[in-house]
């Protein structure tokens, strides 16, 4: 077993083990790492330091931040949000911008929704009047199309 400091592209640190660097290359190639703060899937190694103790050397207690606790309030604003999301919101997945459309053309029933779209059906609701905003965490693992 290895353990590696990770680290996603919101610079969430996080430690985790695998069976070995291969391991950790296998899953990171499939996707399926993601951050245990944010969600996010972008996840690379740190830089680190081998940790070798001496017989005399007193052991130290290692600091590994819990993650089960937010790290600042930016981190527990965003878990909060997410929760409202995922209570109130409709995942429509990769129809998102056909039903954003719909609803602000009043084809059919205005509600929030949730979903994913390319940058280019993104920029053409905003251009078109239509509001929508990223999230800070990927919905990978809750796609429903």
């Amino acid at each position: 077993m290895i353990k590696f400091s990770l680290r996603c592209d919101h610079d969430h640190v996080f430690d985790s083990w695998f069976q070995s660097s291969a391991a950790f290359d296998s899953l990171k190639s499939s996707n399926m790492l993601s951050c245990p703060v944010c969600g996010s899937d972008m996840i690379k190694k740190n830089v680190m330091t081998p940790q070798v103790r001496g017989s005399t050397a007193p052991e130290r207690e290692e600091k590994t931040p819990d993650l089960a606790k937010p790290l600042s309030r930016t981190e527990m604003a965003v878990q909060q949000l997410r929760q409202i999301v995922d209570k109130k919101f409709e995942n429509v997945g990769r129809k998102f911008a056909a039903e954003a459309r719909a609803m602000h053309n009043g084809e059919v029933k205005k509600r929030s929704i949730i979903g994913e779209t390319n940058l280019r059906e993104a920029v053409a609701l905003i251009e078109d009047g239509i509001p929508v905003a990223p999230l800070p965490w990927s919905n990978e693992s809750r796609r429903s199309n």
